[in-house]
């Protein structure tokens, strides 16, 4: 992997939010499911062979947190129209869902956000998706409150649960969170999933060159034999709002280098096909790192991820644009079978490869807001 070239034309602020949280035409879903039903069965893949696997259920498009690469608060600002609390799927409607998508062949799903601990009585839907059966169920949090929520969480039936934490530096830290959120207790939140049996936990490092890449060896150095995994991400133009630029991103490559200086790093097999993170592990034995370098080594011909909105929209892409309105499905009456149906035709027309074809250049569609759809 190559540093990118710098582009004088690339975006160089926050630019204007356009709101494309509106569904597909639901007619044309059904159509193309009527066609899917009557296909030869076996597992579901899209145009380019990938098969459904992961499902990313945003449960909030709410944050406590206004991160610079997510939710600029020049945006999401106290006049920024959240949905409405009808507009969002009950936990009833979300398992129901759920267990659709099982049986196309998901088999882990993520609970995200926005900051899905602020969903009232989150544990009570962990506790509905536990029953479904053999899942891996997991959750992404910013771990302001997961001190307090490790346990019932734990007791609930998830597995696992993975931390976003973009610096041990405490100014750094509230800089990146930009609503002056110390660090001490997100590590204080980390300590308690671990205590609670969360594991193995992740850890999240966002990098954004001028903002936090001096903390990428003490984040290594911190977790260094923990038993935790820290997993540096490249910053991405996720959304329509976070003003990214090719000059601001670290390439996976010199992540590895800088930390590889100080403490040893090899190349590792990845666990399984479509893994988003390619795993380097310490010489000496005592752990491993992923780096998620969507930016210079996209891995969109592995995807085998689903995200489910929170208004229950079916996206087939982070950088997507259009989703496909299963909510409607649920409240206009359809039955699993037919949902089942429709989920199967819009994967079955997937083709997006976004990340593959992006370069600074690359004309901005009006991409959902990853607090909507979950990173």
């Amino acid at each position: 992997m190559t540093a990118p070239d710098n582009h004088a034309t690339a975006m160089a602020s926050i630019i204007p939010l356009i709101d494309v949280r509106n569904a597909a035409p639901l007619d044309a879903v059904l159509r193309a499911a009527g066609r899917a039903a009557g296909a030869a069965g076996g597992p579901v893949a899209d145009t380019r062979g990938r098969r459904i696997h992961d499902l990313r259920i945003s449960v909030t498009d709410r944050c406590n947190f206004r991160c610079v690469y997510c939710m600029p608060k020049e945006v999401f600002g106290r006049d920024y129209a959240y949905l409405a609390h009808s507009d969002l799927l009950t936990f009833e409607e979300i398992t129901r869902l759920a267990q659709v998508f099982v049986g196309q062949g998901v088999a882990k799903i993520r609970l995200t956000g926005g900051e899905p601990l602020l969903r009232r009585n989150i544990e009570r839907l962990v506790e509905m998706l536990a029953k479904i059966g053999d899942l891996d169920l997991t959750l992404t949090t910013n771990g302001a409150l997961l001190a307090k929520k490790a346990r019932s969480l734990r007791d609930a039936g998830l597995k696992r649960v993975t931390v976003s934490l973009d610096s041990l530096d405490d100014a750094t830290f509230r800089a990146m969170n930009d609503v002056d959120f110390p660090v001490a207790r997100v590590l204080e939140g980390i300590d308690a999933a671990a205590a609670a049996g969360l594991a193995p936990l992740k850890i999240n490092m966002v990098v954004k060159r001028g903002a936090n890449e001096a903390s990428i060896v003490p984040i290594a150095r911190r977790f260094k034999g923990s038993g935790h995994i820290v997993r540096f991400i490249e910053y991405m133009d996720v959304g329509a709002t976070n003003g990214w630029r090719m000059d601001d991103v670290v390439p996976a490559a010199e992540i590895v280098r800088l930390i590889s200086a100080e403490l040893p790093l090899e190349n590792a097999d990845p666990n399984y096909t479509g893994e988003v993170a390619e795993r380097w592990r310490y010489q000496d034995g005592s752990g491993e790192i992923g780096v998620i370098a969507s930016v210079t080594q996209a891995f969109c011909r592995d995807c085998t991820r689903a995200r489910l909105s929170t208004d229950g929209k079916l996206y087939t892409c982070l950088f997507a644009s259009t989703g496909y309105d299963l909510r409607g499905l649920l409240r206009g009456g359809r039955g699993d079978a037919e949902i089942g149906d429709a989920i199967a035709a819009v994967w079955r027309q997937r083709s997006d490869r976004y990340s593959e074809i992006r370069t600074a250049n690359t004309a901005r569609p009006a991409k959902v807001e990853m607090s909507y759809i979950g990173g």
